[in-house]
Order: structure tokens, then C-alpha cells, then sequence
């Protein structure tokens, strides 16, 4: 492992000293633009000619050319809204030229801003990734945590638990868990701990929100199989403060503070803290056997032990702008959670007195800088390292039933303990670090270099059984993912990316009952490619095409269990995958007050040893195993559309729509000569057709200028679908889960040009039962109140 970090280093120096062997003058060209009122410009474009080098401005309107050689130049400087600067300039030998530019505003382009300057959000938009950004911002003023914000989005489905806190798991397009990796401004979110957790992380927290379908870019790096999400937070300069307090049905509490400082010395602050806290005692129906004729019996009754509470601060101090970096912070996100576990694996393990308990500890730095050495070339060094601690507690020896009533267990079955008999502390010590760097050869060409480390070593105690051996064996994992691309784009229209991956594993863990050698060490060595390209047929008519031949390797819960109610497989094998996705992206404009855009995509995916969730047969502790294991062969088909309209900025309406159809295409199970049943059958517990609808009105300058009522709704339906393989019984109604269509309304009312805002909302507005994951039932109707203080000074 050493040789092959010192390998990988290597080739990071190389690429470094090779962009720089191409630039071994020593002179330099740099500026800053302004305008009239000394306002700084940022995101112009500077050219230098004939060189055909291009720059944008950063946020302080800093551009700088460095490595040049002594010579006659041109400054080609144009932004919107502005008059074009062309400036001259004789560089001679080790010469430096530093300007400071004021632009003219140029009134005939004045309109044109608000036609083509495009916000972030919409630039990533049109990357030729197949991906979606979601500006968070427009959802401050929401109740929302960032997974409800993603289940919105077409192809994508959060499926949950529970209430507030409860597991989850997240699918796009058909592929679901660690096939779409999460991350955190770049970096993965691989067990950051059960104190930050899509499901837990206020839409405050971040900035935007990007999905990317299939083709990851190189640059976020990771072994994703079927897409990634991005979490984005801010980094906006200046001084602010974004607090909000929401109080809601269920006893449920949420805070956040948001804070930022940059001041003109360079020193950066920043601070994000939230709290969720909720008794989760909503309602559900189920059966309960009749206490004289042990029947059972329809009831609805409320959840009784499902507490969650979670408190987490994210904290970070460096310097921005400086010639050395710019952004250089160290930090740490100190976290702890407590949830009680009311039910196992079906709404039939019903359980009194279990709970888990977990802590993050987890130092991190961050590293940016533009321009390294030479003009274009852009290095990024990210770290995490997690040191908390996670708990598991089952010890209470008694059955409970729906009603809250229990008696005290069978100790011939088994002995303590509702499920395990267990008080298991153990620390998933996690280490991630992520390298990368961009060099833009020219406007139309440029390489990418990216290099991620991971690892996983569990340890632990079991109070219970402090000499249990299968504690004593390791549980590790090595991963070292390098991806190498190139960008070319030949014109304003075609953009394409090819690129090459190289997957390694290393994972230590018990073997299996019965080998000799009681420690199993099993290594992946895999290498993938792929490309993304985009054409646009018009300014607002985006298509978009990527290829990708992909590796998963197994996660570290898939292979070691989460101690709670999923069991281990150290038997699991990476998961590959063939992966095509078609693109298109249409915005129409009718006239200054009708707005329409359309996208749609279609993805075709091959996957051999798709790893997926499993449900098995009861166990001698009265409980359902729940694992994860390889389905040999699996296709999947998907398409989803997503439309929306805007009436000036008074309404806007919209409405997505996904159907995936993945299929069992291993039509021999190994070991047998004779077709498997479920050859060609849907695959299980898995939604294939589902969509979300929304309105909003918006009321503008309701009280006085700058106040703004809004009133929005929003549906989601979810068709039925089978709990089983349909070969299996999947037809009976028991089998079944059925149609789901839910309502949600919320009225926000924003004063003083957002900075005091009020939030009410209404979830799941007719009440009607809401499943996810094996039938599990989600909240019912819910009532929360949101208040909002926000400010920024520049």
C-alpha cells in the first residue's frame, strides 16, 4: 500500500511539474475590476491574446496570468452589462503588470443580463454531465431537510423508516444505497456517523444541491455506480447570520444557525449548528391480536418508543483570498444523537426498550487554490477524519406488542434482550482525503487528475459479552480510487470528456464458519472509463450523451453489518456496470411573461453482482434478518420527465414524473441447471413508478415593498408496487403495497427583503398511510411552524 501511495503521489508531482515545464516564464499579468462605485465585478471574463488564454474573475474581481515569457500581450476584458476593455501590454524579462480596471456600464446590454447571465445552480445545469442542481436557498424558508428537498426531484426516491431521524436510503433512477454516493463539497459522506445524515441536515446547511445521473465527473472522484449527490455549502464572502427555529405535531423541534465571516485581512470564520429533536409518536395502522380471541384486529395507534434527538456543529477558521490559497481552513464537525427503535425489519417487530446512541468527532482541513504556479492550473486538497463512537443497546429481557404492553421474555428462546442482548460500543474510525487537480490547456482544452483514499476500522466492546471472539476479529478497509480526464471543447456547442478510473480494495474481516484461517482478506483491482458530452442545438436546447463502465465496491455496513438490525456479508462482491445515459434539456421563453423548461432523460443500465438489500425468514430471536447480497444480473430501463412553467414571477408550476423497470436477468442461479423462477421478474420492494407535482403563488409587496406572501402545494404519488418476487406470491394483496398519494401545503411569509421570515406548513394534508421500505409506515399528517431571521452585510 505504501508503494502504491507513493505511486499515485508521484504521478500528482508529475502532472504538476509537466503543466509547469510548460510555462517556465517568469512574468506575470494581473488586475482587478471594478465599477463605477468601486463595486468589485466578479466572473468576467479575461482573455490574453495570442496566448488564447482565458480566466474568470473570483468574487473580489482578481484575475492573474502567471508564468509568461517576456513578449507583447493583449487584455481582452468583457462582463455583462459592461463596456469591453482591450489593454496592451510589454511584459520584458521576469516582468510584472498589475492593473486595477473600472468598467464602464454599457446600457444596450443592460437587458441582455437578466436573458443570459446564468446563477450557479444553472451553470452546473449545463455541464455535460447528466445533472440536476436544486437551489437550496429557495427553500430556507421550509421546514425541509436536504433528503425531503432531493425526493422532489425526478428519478430520485428517499425512501425512510420512519419519522424525523429514522434510516434511510436513497435511490436515482433504480439504483439505490452506496450505488449513488453522497458528498460534502467534493468530498465522500462515507460513515460520517448517524449525526449527519441526508434525513438530518437542514436545506439551510447547504447552498445548492447537485444530482448527477449515471457518469460522475472525475473530479468528485469515488467509486459511484449509479450517480452521486453533491452537497454544496456556502462560501459566499462577506458577513452573515441565518438562524431559524421550527416547532411542530410529534413534539418535533428544529434549530439551525448559519454564519459566515471573511473580512479583508483574509480571515474566515465559519459556523453551522442544527438540533432535531422529535418524540416521532404519530400514528399507525396495524394489527393487533385480540386479547380473548387472539385474533387479529385493525387498529390505529400511536407510536410509543421512537424518540430522536440529534445536535451537531460544524466549525471552520483559515484565511480566503490570499496569494498562498484561496481558501485554507481547518475545522471539526462535533456531533451526538440518541434514537430509541421501535420497530426491526416489518411493522411486526415491535420493540419497547432498544436504542442506539451515537458521537462524530471528526477533524478535517481544506485546501484551494486557483492558479497554482502557473495560469490554469487549479489544485483542491480535502480531509476528513472520523474518531466517534456509536452504541447499540438491547438489554431489556422483555415482548412488547403495538400497545405499548409487555411480558417478560421466554428465556428458553432466548436469553435477555429484546432482539440481540447486546450493549455494544464500537468506533468506526474513518479516514478520507481527496486530492485533485485541473489544468486548462487552452479555452477548448484542459486535464483532470483526481485521487481519493479511504478507509474503515471497526472497534468495539460488547458489555454483554466482552470475550465474544467475532469482536476480536478485524473489520477493515482499504480503498484508493484515481481517475484521470481530458475536456475538449471544440466550439460553444460541443463539450466532451473522457476519462479512465482505477479501483482498488482491500478489505480485512472473520472468514466464514468452518475455513481453517479464521481472518479472510479479499482485494479488488478493477480499472473503468467513460465519457459525458453535451451539444447544444440552440442557446436554450441542451442534449446530452454519457457513457460509463463502473465499479461499486462493497461499503463497509454491507460488509461488517450496522449492529442494529442488518446483518454481515464479508462475502459480497463488487458490483459492476454498464451504463448509458441520453439527455435533453429545453427552455423556452413565449414572451416577457410566459416561461416554459422541459428535461427529460433515459437511462440504460447492465449491472453484473448488483448488490441489493435483502429481507430473510424469521430467526430463533423472533426477529427478521435483513443483509445484503449480489443479484448476478440486472437491467434497468428508466426514463423521467420533469416540466415547468412560470408566469412572471407571480406563479410557477411544475410536475416529474420517473419509470424504471429493473429486471432479474440472471436466468441460471449457480449451482442449478433448470431456469430460476424470477428470471425476468421486477425486482422486489422496489417503486417503479412515481412523481411529484407542485404549485406556488407568489403575492409581491404585500404590506409594504420588499414583504412577500407565498402559498405552495405539492403532491407526491407513488404507484403500488410488490413487497416480493411476483414468482413468489408477489400477486396476493398481503404482498402488496398500494398506491400512495400524499398533500402538502405551506403559506411563507417573507418581510424586509428576507430578513425576517414566518413558515407554516401542513405534510401529508388528507392523512392517508405512507409506506417505504418493506412496508414500514411514515408519519402522519403533521402541522409545523417555521421562523426565520436572516442578514448579510458585504
Amino acid at each position: 500500500m505504501q508503494i502504491k501511495t507513493f505511486f499515485v503521489t508521484g504521478i500528482l508531482f508529475a502532472f504538476i511539474f509537466v503543466v509547469q515545464a510548460q510555462n517556465r516564464g517568469k512574468g506575470s499579468i494581473g488586475g482587478r475590476l471594478t465599477d463605477e462605485n468601486q463595486n468589485t465585478v466578479s466572473s468576467a471574463t479575461v482573455k490574453l491574446l495570442p496566448l488564447e488564454k482565458g480566466t474568470k474573475t473570483d468574487h473580489q474581481g482578481n484575475f492573474f496570468f502567471g508564468g509568461l515569457l517576456p513578449g507583447n500581450y493583449t487584455l481582452k476584458v468583457s462582463a455583462l452589462g459592461f463596456k469591453e476593455i482591450i489593454k496592451n501590454v510589454t511584459l520584458s524579462t521576469e516582468g510584472r503588470f498589475h492593473e486595477n480596471f473600472q468598467l464602464e456600464p454599457d446600457s444596450r446590454s443592460i437587458n441582455e443580463v437578466s436573458i443570459t447571465g446564468l446563477s450557479k445552480h444553472k451553470q452546473v445545469n449545463q455541464q455535460a454531465y447528466n445533472v440536476t442542481a436544486i437551489d437550496a436557498k429557495k427553500l430556507y424558508n421550509t421546514t425541509m431537510d436536504i433528503g425531503q428537498a432531493l425526493n422532489r426531484v425526478s428519478g430520485v426516491r428517499l425512501r425512510e423508516s420512519g419519522g424525523v431521524g429514522s434510516n434511510m436510503s436513497f435511490s436515482l433512477n433504480g439504483f439505490s444505497g452506496n450505488q449513488v454516493k453522497m458528498f460534502l463539497d467534493g468530498l465522500p459522506m462515507d460513515n460520517f456517523g448517524s449525526s449527519f445524515q441526508l434525513n438530518n441536515i437542514p436545506i439551510n446547511f447547504a447552498e445548492r444541491v447537485e444530482v448527477y445521473r449515471g457518469v460522475v465527473p472525475v473530479w468528485l472522484g469515488g467509486d459511484a455506480l449509479g450517480g452521486a449527490v453533491n452537497i454544496v455549502t456556502k462560501t459566499e464572502p462577506g458577513k452573515y447570520l441565518d438562524a431559524s427555529y421550527s416547532f411542530g405535531s410529534f413534539n418535533t423541534h428544529k434549530t439551525n444557525i448559519n454564519a459566515g465571516y471573511i473580512d479583508q485581512s483574509g480571515l474566515t470564520l465559519q459556523l453551522n449548528a442544527f438540533q432535531n429533536y422529535s418524540d416521532n409518536n404519530y400514528k399507525v395502522n396495524i394489527q393487533v391480536p385480540d386479547p380473548i380471541t387472539k385474533r387479529l384486529v385493525n387498529q390505529r395507534v400511536k407510536r410509543f418508543h421512537d424518540n430522536y434527538h440529534n445536535e451537531t456543529l460544524v466549525a471552520n477558521i483559515g484565511v480566503s483570498n490570499k496569494k498562498y490559497a484561496d481558501q485554507l481552513l481547518v475545522g471539526v464537525t462535533l456531533g451526538n444523537n440518541r434514537a430509541e427503535i421501535q420497530t426491526g425489519n416489518d411493522m411486526q417487530d415491535v420493540y419497547g426498550a432498544r436504542e442506539t446512541r451515537g458521537k462524530i468527532v471528526q477533524p478535517g482541513f481544506k485546501y484551494l487554490k486557483k492558479d497554482l504556479f502557473v495560469q490554469g492550473l487549479n489544485v483542491s486538497l480535502n480531509g476528513r477524519f472520523n474518531f466517534g463512537q456509536e452504541r447499540s443497546i438491547d438489554t431489556v429481557p422483555r415482548l412488547f406488542n403495538w400497545l405499548g404492553e409487555s411480558i417478560p421474555k421466554n428465556k428458553e428462546n432466548a436469553p435477555g434482550g429484546e432482539a440481540t442482548y447486546t450493549d455494544f460500543k464500537y468506533k468506526n474510525n474513518t479516514g478520507l482525503v481527496s486530492a485533485n487537480a485541473t489544468y486548462d490547456i487552452s479555452d477548448k482544452h484542459g486535464l483532470m487528475l483526481n485521487h481519493q483514499f479511504s478507509s474503515f476500522n471497526r472497534k468495539g466492546i460488547d458489555a454483554i459479552q466482552p470475550d465474544l471472539k467475532e469482536n476480536k476479529y478485524p473489520k477493515t478497509t482499504r480503498k484508493y480510487i484515481t481517475g484521470l480526464g481530458y475536456r475538449m471543447a471544440l466550439n460553444e456547442k460541443w463539450n466532451t470528456n473522457v476519462f479512465a478510473k482505477h479501483y482498488y480494495q482491500k478489505a480485512i474481516s472473520q472468514n466464514v464458519v468452518g475455513e481453517t484461517d479464521p481472518i479472510r482478506t479479499i482485494v479488488v483491482n478493477k480499472m473503468g472509463y467513460g465519457m459525458a458530452a453535451t451539444y447544444f442545438l440552440q442557446t436554450d436546447f441542451q442534449l446530452k450523451l454519457s457513457y460509463e463502465k463502473a465499479y461499486r465496491l462493497p461499503g463497509s455496513n454491507e460488509l461488517f453489518g450496522d449492529l442494529i438490525n442488518q446483518s454481515d456479508n464479508p462475502n459480497l462482491r463488487p458490483e459492476s456496470s454498464d451504463n448509458i445515459n441520453l439527455g435533453l434539456s429545453y427552455f423556452l421563453k413565449l414572451n416577457n411573461s410566459h416561461r416554459i423548461g422541459i428535461d427529460a432523460n433515459y437511462v440504460c443500465r447492465h449491472a453484473k453482482d448488483y448488490i441489493r438489500a435483502m429481507v430473510g425468514d424469521l430467526q430463533p430471536s423472533g426477529r427478521r434478518d435483513f443483509h445484503f447480497e449480489n443479484l448476478r444480473s440486472v437491467t434497468n430501463n428508466s426514463v423521467d420527465a420533469n416540466i415547468r412553467y412560470y408566469y412572471k414571477n407571480l406563479i410557477s408550476l411544475g410536475g416529474n414524473m420517473t419509470y424504471q423497470n429493473l429486471i432479474n436477468t440472471n436466468k441460471v442461479e449457480p449451482g442449478k441447471s433448470l431456469e430460476s423462477d424470477i428470471y425476468k421478474d421486477r425486482l422486489p420492494n422496489v417503486p417503479y413508478l412515481y412523481g411529484n407535482a407542485d404549485a406556488n403563488i407568489y403575492f409581491n409587496n404585500v404590506r409594504k415593498k420588499g414583504d412577500m406572501l407565498s402559498i405552495g402545494y405539492n403532491l407526491l404519488y407513488v404507484h403500488q408496487f410488490s413487497l416480493n418476487w411476483e414468482a413468489f406470491g408477489g400477486n396476493e394483496q398481503r404482498y402488496i403495497i398500494p398506491q400512495q398519494l400524499s398533500h402538502d401545503v405551506n403559506v411563507v411569509y417573507t418581510m424586509a427583503s428576507g430578513k425576517y421570515n414566518i413558515a407554516f406548513e401542513c405534510l401529508n394534508l388528507t392523512d392517508v398511510t405512507r409506506y417505504d421500505n418493506f412496508a414500514l409506515q411514515k408519519p402522519s399528517r403533521s402541522f409545523n411552524l417555521k421562523l426565520r431571521y436572516f442578514i448579510k452585510k458585504s
